[in-house]
Formats: structure tokens, sequence, C-alpha cells
């Protein structure tokens, strides 16, 4: 594994030349079908980056775990951030590495530094610029989820607008995943699919926005739909069948798809 301890300006030059590649889209055979009208509509396209954060006992003092979270937050649909074990640089924690091409970069413990290395590798020209957008859409985000969970989706719906409004380089998916489960939760069924089909439009291998879209098409009574699209998060995503929302989800599906089966 190629390792790089430089986290100097002239480093994350270096890094975004090395990360800037055409994406290859994951996808099961299952999912490739409906997945494949999105993504041809893209014709750049990213190759598969994962992050690595450390969470071992030292880096997590360090920060690692709000790394971790703002890293997961901002990232667009071609990264994916996992946390792991010791990476052996406990001098300059918290550490992450970057894969495929191994790169570390150390004393990653802030937000602003998190972003600043989604930046570097998304591409954005202006980092400071992008990296604040994302953090305050990234903030907004939270605030809407929390307005959810106080049953609030007007304001959810206004946080989550706010959010997209900013055009942060990342985690733009998620929010529209979000704003079309507020949306469902305030009976504006049209707008809450418009909004599961712009999440995959961005994120065609995006497990929770067909689910959302699926809890969209079932509110519609388009069950054979709905059907398909659970099917194919649980295809993209098979750990989710431990889920006991998911199953309450599918619970209610099958209970209103009884009649039609017996006729």
């Amino acid at each position: 594994m190629k390792t790089t301890t430089n986290t100097s300006a002239t480093h994350f030059l270096l890094l975004s030349s090395a990360l800037t590649t055409k994406r290859a889209q994951c996808i099961t055979p299952k999912a490739a079908a409906v997945a494949a009208a999105a993504s041809a509509s893209s014709s750049e396209k990213k190759e598969k980056i994962e992050i690595r954060v450390c969470t071992n006992r030292t880096c997590r003092k360090q920060g690692s775990l709000n790394a971790l979270q703002v890293l997961s937050g901002i990232a667009p649909p071609f990264v994916t951030v996992n946390s792991c074990g010791c990476l052996g640089r406990c001098g300059s924690g918290p550490n992450i590495v970057i894969l495929p091409e191994g790169v570390f970069v150390g004393h990653c413990g802030t937000p602003s530094k998190a972003a600043d290395t989604m930046a570097v590798i998304c591409g954005v020209d202006e980092a400071s610029m992008g990296r604040q957008k994302c953090l305050e859409a990234l903030a907004l985000r939270k605030r809407a989820e929390d307005e959810m969970g106080r049953g609030d989706f007007a304001r959810a719906f206004s946080l989550l607008s706010q959010a997209i409004d900013l055009k942060p380089f990342g985690g733009v998916h998620i929010i529209y995943k979000e704003r079309s489960a507020a949306r469902l939760a305030m009976g504006d069924i049209n707008g809450a699919l418009e909004d599961a089909k712009e999440a995959l439009d961005i994120a065609p291998s995006y497990p929770e926005a067909y689910i959302c879209e699926g809890d969209v098409l079932m509110a519609m009574d388009q069950l054979g739909a709905a059907e398909e699209s659970y099917s194919i998060a649980l295809d993209l995503d098979p750990s989710i069948r431990r889920s006991k929302l998911f199953k309450a989800r599918l619970a209610k599906l099958q209970e209103k798809l009884a009649p039609t089966r017996l006729d």
C-alpha cells in the first residue's frame, strides 16, 4: 500500500490529481436495470473511493468520531466512509486513509479539515467556499432531522430546502431523501416522489432512497411498484432485512397486497 504523510497544500493538489478518475457504480444485477437510466445521464463518472477513519482509542480521543460523522454526511455517492482500526500513526491522529490510492491524511479531527479533505477528493476548485457550503448544509440537515423527530415536518422541509439551495458538493442525495420523507409526512405525495427520484438520479445505488420511493408508492397504492423499490433496496443492501422499520414496511405492504393476491 502506498503511504503519504505530507498533508500540506502541495500534497492536497497531488491528492486531487490522483483521485480525479472515472467513477464506476457498484450495483447488483437486479438493481442494474433500474439504475442504468439514471447513471447513463452523466458522462463524467468517478472511480469508487473509500475513506477509512481510524476510531481506535488514541484517534477517538483526538476527534476521529467527529471527522467520521462529517465525512459520512458530506460524501458524494462515489465516496464511501467507514471506520477502521489503528492505522499505526497515532502521533499524527486522527488519521484517515483514502483508498484505493492508499493516501494517508493526519490531524483530521475538525469539521473544516474533514471537509477540506473531501473537497480535494471531489475536485472542488474553491475549497474554502465548497467546504463552508457543505458544512452549512450538513448542519441544516441535522436540524431538520431533529425537527422531524419532534413532528414539525414543515420546519424540516424548510431547513432541507435551504440546504439544497446551498448546492453543496456532497451529501445532496441524503438531503433529497430526507426531504422526501418530510413531504410524505406532510401529505405532499407528488413532491415526495419527486424528491425520492431526485435522490436516485444523484445516487442510483442508494438503498435508502429506494426505501423512500417505496414508502411514497405504497402511499399512492402503487403496491407492485412499491414492492419492487423495496426489493431493489434489499438487493443493494441485504443487511436492511434485519431492520425493524424495514420489516414493518414489508408487513404493511404484504397486508395491503393480500386482498389483491386472493382475487
